[in-house]
């Protein structure tokens, strides 16, 4: 699906009722106050409300969507509900709009499956936290490769498992961009999709105060 595809899909997406995100990243977060934060595939801006609540007046939150209608419903969330201490950015994950090592803690729901390039996400994530930065994503892989077929299906992208990779090279981009202390929070009994299985989970990992990139 091409980006203008995700766009038209997405913004036609922010004015109706239905839950777009999996997992619970943000449970498992824990912002601190003071902490700059940022959520890769915001939404309307849900949890990009909680999290600046949770950093206060010291600390800011960076929405990333690239639907200019999600975009549009976030920034008027933030407005209705007077918070001030955010920024809603449009922009491709797998070239963020945001300067490097700015971020203490980035969070997703489900939304790296949908990029074309995840190697190019992890290693955005990486660049734009700050030493001993850290992440937590809820996302979908699959238990062996998904079939072309299901690649541009849209009941397939809908439910967010048609860009899904396997768990052991999702955990090796993990590794490649330079993460540390890798961990699995949650993760579910693979499940059957079309003809292959898929599982859920939320990872966190840190981004190495040191010059080590050694997983420790």
């Amino acid at each position: 699906m091409s980006i203008i595809e995700i766009n038209k899909r997405y913004s036609q997406l922010a004015t109706t009722e239905c839950c777009l995100s999996c997992g619970g990243a943000i449970n498992y977060a824990e912002p601190k106050t003071g902490e700059v934060c940022v959520d890769l595939g915001s939404g309307r801006g849900t949890d990009v409300l909680r999290m600046a609540e949770s950093v206060g007046e010291t600390g800011f939150v960076y929405g990333i969507d690239i639907s200019d209608g999600m975009l549009e419903k976030a920034r008027l969330n933030a407005e209705k509900f007077k918070v001030t201490n955010v920024s809603f950015v449009h922009s491709e994950l797998e070239k963020l709009e945001l300067t490097d090592n700015v971020a203490d803690l980035v969070i997703s729901n489900c939304t790296i499956n949908h990029a074309s390039d995840k190697q190019a996400v992890w290693n955005e994530i990486y660049r734009i936290l700050k030493k001993g930065g850290r992440f937590v994503v809820s996302d979908i892989y699959s238990t062996s490769p998904v079939p072309e077929e299901y690649r541009n299906d849209p009941e397939a992208i809908a439910e967010c498992w048609a860009g899904s990779v396997t768990r052991d090279e999702y955990l090796t981009q993990l590794e490649d961009a330079g993460f540390s202390s890798i961990s699995i929070i949650e993760e579910s009994t693979p499940y059957d999709k079309g003809k292959i299985k898929v599982a859920s989970w939320t990872i966190a990992a840190k981004k190495p105060s040191d010059k080590c990139a050694c997983n420790n």
